[in-house]
């Protein structure tokens, strides 16, 4: 096997993954190899924003995963899209800045009992990498390298919606990103200029001629070398060809809630049942290997609407897909930069919860699911999600063939408290699209359908119009010292093993309440922080 020697071996080139490499080979006294199985970000709609249209679902830049069969959404599969390019996910997503909530943060360090992880240590590291487009406060960044911006478009009927929010009883909110995301208003996202602002293009681009610094895509990780429980390196594939990456210091694993535990398990890191399965020798039993996968499942409802224009006619009209492209390439305004949603809301499902507990994506459109066309009549479309979902799920390999995707089962809706949120969430979508701000479109429920009202009912067809929202985390947890289920230490260090650590988000030990990329990044930032320091101290 050809063996090739550097100090820092990172496997995934995705959100944490660029923020590493970047990092990292900041110091010119180490090597840093960069390992991507999928491809370059190189295809023009990776970077149009309303491309994650033709990128979700399409194996040039999307594993294309699906779930298990599913009980909670009534037996189906769904497809679980990661990306598949340098950048990752931040490649093919939402490109939405969240961060989630004060408390999520303050939940892992007391998980964990390490404040480092708690809401006033970590702020400081989201402001490091930020460049937020009003400038440096106590709350926001401004110079780094993650682009923060408002979407360049507006639409009545979303703003119209926001009113009905209000009107419902959801305060405004101008800001989701302060530590407490109470509110409605419209979402920033991932941009500069109209242009989605991946983690290839604000951490890998700009380093990639550092000498110090090698990036390989294509190279599919076959599994961890291990030897007397210190990890040596990493086993890659490319064209046919088998190599071995050494590295003196350090391997990182950031390939995601999906690929880390599939990486471990493939290397006989895990639970031992599932490796005597397959037929994979122990090399470290660490049960929490796969489990504890958490997700934000999202309710899409439609509602038709009358006197107003959607994008759901402008994109079935020659002319208006003319003019939207028009504009797109004089103005870098318009549809084409449209995020997957505009408008956003943080509240309650019912008072039980001390914060807000469901986040609202509206959008001035629909369809019937991802990938089809969108309908010929004026609708739009809110999904609600239960932001801390009590359910759990596993990734579990399924075939010691490292290319064999794994099985993703998220048990969507299995806990008495996450259906009852499901039928409180529909219900208080109904009453905000009653409120007299809409009362001028005279919404009607085309989805789940009105007939549908009681709690049964509700969570029952939950199952129907679930689907993910593409948020896995979990699945190589943080823990304390005493807790044998967790997989990392609060240093991200695999348990029990040296030269080792998996950065990226499936340490959270807990979801956090919003989208999580940019909570994935600033986990690779901390990372990076931890990794430095630890060389410096040997």
């Amino acid at each position: 096997m050809k063996s090739i020697q550097f100090d820092y071996v990172i496997a995934g080139a995705g959100t944490a993954g660029c923020v590493l490499a970047n990092r990292l080979s900041a110091d010119p006294q180490v090597r840093v190899l960069l390992l991507e199985a999928g491809g370059r970000d190189d295809w023009i709609w990776i970077h149009i924003p309303v491309g994650y249209l033709y990128c979700i679902g399409n194996p040039r830049t999307d594993w294309c995963y699906r779930t298990e069969p599913d009980p909670g959404l009534n037996g189906r599969s769904i497809l679980y899209a990661r990306g598949k390019v340098l950048g990752g996910s931040s490649s093919i997503n939402a490109m939405l800045y969240m961060r989630g909530q004060a408390r999520d943060y303050d939940e892992w360090a007391r998980i964990t009992g390490d404040a480092a992880w708690g809401w006033s240590s970590v702020l400081p590291v989201f402001r490091k990498s930020e460049d937020y487009f009003g400038g440096a406060d106590e709350a926001h960044g401004a110079g780094g390298e993650w682009r923060v911006e408002p979407q360049r478009l507006s639409w009545k009927i979303l703003e119209n919606y926001r009113e009905a929010m209000v009107q419902a009883g959801i305060p405004r909110s101008d800001d989701f990103n302060r530590g407490d995301n109470e509110g409605c208003g419209f979402f920033l996202v991932n941009q500069k200029r109209g242009v989605r602002w991946s983690t290839s293009k604000a951490f890998l681009r700009p380093v990639m001629n550092r000498p110090n610094l090698s990036v390989i895509t294509g190279a599919h990780v076959v599994r961890l070398r291990m030897a007397d429980r210190r990890c040596e390196g990493i086993e890659f594939r490319r064209a046919g060809e088998d190599t071995f990456a050494e590295a003196r210091l350090e391997t990182i694993l950031a390939t995601g809630s999906i690929g880390s535990p599939q990486v471990l398990q493939l290397s006989g890191i895990g639970p031992a049942p599932l490796l005597a399965e397959h037929g994979i020798g122990v090399v470290h039993e660490l049960p929490g290997v796969g489990e504890n996968l958490q997700d934000h499942l999202q309710l899409r409802t439609i509602s038709k609407v009358r006197n107003t224009v959607t994008l759901n006619q402008r994109a079935n009209s020659v002319i208006g897909k003319m003019m939207m492209g028009l504009e797109y390439a004089l103005f870098r305004t318009g549809p084409l930069t449209m995020a997957p949603s505009q408008l956003g809301g943080f509240t309650r499902s019912s008072s039980e919860h001390a914060t807000p507990n469901i986040e609202y994506h509206v959008q001035p459109l629909s369809l019937d699911k991802f990938g089809d066309p969108l309908h010929r009549f004026p609708a739009f479309t809110a999904s609600v999600c239960n932001l801390r979902p009590s359910s759990r799920g596993y990734v579990r390999i399924k075939s010691p063939d490292p290319h064999a995707a794994p099985g993703i089962n998220c048990r969507y809706l299995s806990t008495p408290e996450d259906r009852k949120v499901a039928a409180d969430s529909l219900r208080l979508t109904r009453r905000i699209a009653a409120q007299p701000a809409l009362e001028r479109y005279a919404p009607e429920e085309f989805l789940p359908g009105a007939q549908f009202q009681s709690d049964d009912e509700l969570a029952r067809i939950a199952g129907d119009i679930g689907t993910t929202i593409f948020h896995p985390v979990g699945t190589c947890r943080m823990g304390a010292p005493d807790d044998a289920s967790a997989v990392v230490d609060t240093r991200l260090r695999v348990r029990g093993l040296s030269g080792l650590r998996v950065v990226d988000a499936s340490i959270m030990p807990t979801i956090t309440s919003g989208n999580t990329n940019s909570p994935a990044l600033m986990i690779a930032e901390r990372g990076a922080e931890m990794i430095r320091a630890d060389r410096q101290s040997r």
